[in-house]
């Protein structure tokens, strides 16, 4: 589909969904759903609400607030902990906003915390708030930009503090005898966007939450959490295990939407062109989505497509821009990730606000509640990861009367080939709960620490963090000398301030530097560095590509120089994992299934060279690197050896088979957990040293675990059925990308056994399924 093929006449959803299809080979659309129109259910303003602040927002144009809207801050003002779990553009944030406005209207000593995941949100939400003009609110952003003199303002004056939470963990909380204004007068605290706290993430986020309520109680305050949300599952539960406390939810949604038309686009295969082992390959979703985004701005249909990565963010946008070469359109499509000046982002979002840009790929960015309003369509280059992102990117697209368009363009990935192949899974699903863990061992320690250092952890504090996790962890530390039990409480006793990353990994980065001219193009985080910067690696970053020379772990950095090879590397690993501890078991004759404790000791020690463009194989470098080890949790299951013979597996088909499982298996986690196939990693072996028989293991690959493998394990069912299904419809004969092949198997994709990996995957959901005997 070139975008000068398609005409300019103004077509409903569907039929410009249909339109975009007819220009594709390969029959891409797969699948189209409609979400229907609701109505707006608006509600006369809380009683409680000062007159002065309904007459500004009125002002601004919201005439009465929706039913959601005034129930949620109803909830809040009585002082009960709520979360409002709404879809995108259904004016969450006045929820908020009215028990802070009242409190702070009513109490010159009131203050507010607002904690968003991103800065350009809380910069959206100061932009929204001051436009009002109300004597008492002084609603200010404090993030890593912010001059240490503005800093000081803040905290003597600051009545509405806009920040998030690395800045909370970094700069308050250490220093809270500097805050005690805020701390002290805290009567609400908004947690913005709680759905994409989630993970290791989520857990860091969660424990920080709880630092904050011991000293705002330190200094005589009770915060009321209000948290926001994209619908996701049991909001109540997620929210509150994320802050610590019960909440509330509100989830019905009262505001108007003019409906969507859902388009499931799968790019088609790429004809006598074939990929690892002889594997079909389909057309690239960046290119693909690419073309969608030029024909859709070619049409003057406003468009955002969402992308996973930044170098995906750049290359769409170049693409749609080649695309629209000569229809004068090229200049109206841009960019937008993290990584841009502020004040390019802040132009690129005024542009799209005011009809300028009629196409734009964006990172998660514009996800996360921007006030971007008016779009015609949105995009989705890849299945987000959550149902929770994808309604949430979807809902960005709809303005007034008007129907929306969304379509998910599938990745060669197995996910993306089930969703689009079955639309029920993604249509007829409740959004998945949010996976955190605060009580993970590897995280509440060094947060222990903090708090600690903070002020002394007393017995009554530790229910705070769940004294049956915190009171070993802390006799650990203190047979380590890093804290002492008082009679007062436990005191920190390190010399330095706990260094804890909240968003990477434990382990000091690597920088990369340009050995010639000694520049600093990047950082790549502990776990990484084995992986992406290995002597020998292609390193790319900002589209060019790198050569590393050396890597020097022991002063943490990575030499590289300029270069373009014609082949790209890919590391070779081994995998050794050893049961520590099964927590949970599952078991009929001869297959069970666990959850449990495990050591994975992973080596990189290889790479090999692929040729460009085709990936054929060229050599294999040794390397000689040291291991890493994790411990984790996993989710496994084992077969006795004569019930896959039974089942039709030939002895020399067993490891293939199960290596083919693993993959799916991986890939199809995300389906019923919240994480990324890259937070977790698999092994599999015909015998096991610690089981004895043929094993299958699936393991998070965050120290002391995320979550997710117990997911697994508790939804066994569905995850294992979905994974059956990925693989047995998919058409290729002998397993490809869209089933069986992993981009980040250590063996490279060898054996694989598509056939024998369905009928694994059959015998264990066929065994699991009976009843147990009496």
């Amino acid at each position: 589909m070139r975008a000068s093929t398609i005409e300019t006449v103004d077509l409903a959803p569907a039929d410009l969904l249909r339109r975009l299809a007819v220009f594709r080979d390969g029959e891409p659309l797969r699948h189209v759903h409609d979400v229907p129109p609701r109505q707006a259910d608006p509600v006369d303003w809380p009683d409680w609400v000062p007159p002065e602040v309904v007459k500004q927002l009125v002002a601004t144009g919201v005439e009465r607030p929706w039913r959601h809207q005034a129930t949620a801050a109803s909830l809040a003002h009585s002082g009960r902990h709520t979360v409002i779990a709404t879809g995108t553009a259904s004016g969450k944030s006045l929820a908020y906003q009215l028990p802070v406005l009242a409190a702070l209207d009513a109490d010159d000593g009131a203050t507010a915390l607002y904690l968003s995941p991103t800065k350009a949100l809380a910069t959206d939400q100061s932009r929204s708030l001051n436009r009002l003009d109300l004597d008492g609110l002084a609603a200010v952003t404090l993030d890593g930009d912010t001059p240490y003199e503005q800093r000081q303002w803040i905290a003597r004056h600051g009545s509405l503090v806009l920040t998030n939470p690395d800045m909370l963990h970094y700069a308050i909380l250490p220093r809270h005898d500097r805050w005690i204004r805020l701390l002290r007068g805290l009567r609400y605290v908004i947690v913005d966007e709680c759905h994409a706290y989630r993970g290791v993430f989520g857990s860091h986020v969660a424990l920080v939450l709880r630092r904050l309520r011991r000293l705002a109680e330190h200094y005589g305050a009770k915060p009321v959490f209000i948290a926001a949300s994209a619908t996701t599952g049991d909001p109540a539960h997620g929210a509150g295990r994320l802050c610590g406390v019960d909440m509330t939810a509100v989830v019905e949604d009262a505001s108007p939407h003019p409906g969507v038309t859902f388009g499931l686009w799968e790019p088609p295969l790429l004809p006598d062109i074939t990929g690892e082992h002889g594997a079909p390959t389909r057309r690239s979703a960046l290119t693909e989505s690419a073309e969608l985004l030029a024909g859709l701005a070619n049409r003057q249909t406003r468009t955002v497509a969402f992308v996973r990565s930044r170098r995906g963010v750049e290359l769409v946008a170049s693409l749609a821009r080649e695309h629209l070469a000569g229809s004068g359109r090229s200049n109206r499509v841009a960019a937008y990730r993290s990584g841009y000046l502020r004040d390019d982002r802040r132009a690129i979002e005024s542009a799209l606000r005011d009809g300028e840009l009629l196409g734009l790929a964006a990172t998660n960015a514009l996800e996360l509640g921007i006030d971007i309003d008016g779009l015609d369509a949105v995009l989705l280059c890849g299945y987000p990861g959550t149902l929770a992102s994808l309604w949430q990117q979807a809902g960005r697209a709809g303005r007034g009367d008007v129907p929306a368009l969304a379509i998910l363009v599938a990745r060669d990935d197995p996910l993306d080939t089930y969703l689009v192949n079955h639309p029920e899974a993604i249509f007829a699903r409740p959004v998945e709960a949010t996976v955190l863990d605060p009580t993970n061992p590897y995280i509440l320690g060094p947060h222990l620490l903090c708090a600690a250092d903070e002020a002394p952890l007393r017995d009554a504090d530790l229910d705070l963090f769940d004294a049956r996790a915190a009171e070993p962890l802390l006799a650990q530390l203190a047979e380590a000398r890093l804290v002492r039990r008082r009679p007062t409480g436990w005191y920190y006793t390190g010399r330095n301030r706990p260094q804890v990353p909240l968003r990477g990994s434990a382990g000091t980065p690597v920088d990369v530097i340009e050995g010639d001219s000694g520049e600093l193009l990047g950082t790549v985080d502990a776990a990484s560095v084995h992986q992406l910067v290995h002597p020998g690696a292609v390193y790319l970053h900002k589209g060019l590509s790198y050569l590393v020379d050396a890597l020097d772990e022991d002063d943490g950095a990575a030499f590289v120089r300029s270069a373009r090879p014609e082949w790209s590397t890919h590391p070779r690993t081994t995998t050794d994992l050893e049961i520590l501890n099964v927590r949970d078991r599952i078991a009929h004759g001869p297959i069970a299934l666990y959850y449990g404790d495990v050591e994975v000791t992973n080596q990189v020690v290889a790479y090999q060279r692929r040729r460009l463009p085709g990936g054929e194989l060229m050599d294999e470098i040794p390397l000689d690197l040291p291991p890493s080890t994790l411990r984790t949790v996993a989710v496994w299951w084992t077969i006795s050896e004569n019930a896959l013979a039974e089942a039709g597996v030939v002895r020399a088909d067993v490891p293939g088979s199960l290596h083919a499982a693993e993959h799916a298996a991986i890939g199809l986690m995300p389906l019923i957990a919240t994480c990324d196939r890259w937070d977790i990693g698999g092994l599999s072996t015909p015998r096991h040293a610690d089981t004895d028989c043929p094993s299958v293991f699936v393991y998070d690959g965050h120290h002391g675990g995320a979550g997710f493998a117990e997911r697994g394990f508790v939804a066994w069912r569905d995850w294992l059925t979905a994974t059956r299904d990925a693989i047995a419809a998919c058409d290729c004969a002998t397993g490809c990308p869209s089933c069986v092949q992993s981009p980040k198997c250590g063996n490279g994709n060898d054996p694989l056994h598509k056939p024998g990996a369905v009928a694994v995957l059959e015998l264990v959901l066929r065994v699991l399924d009976r009843p147990p005997r009496p």
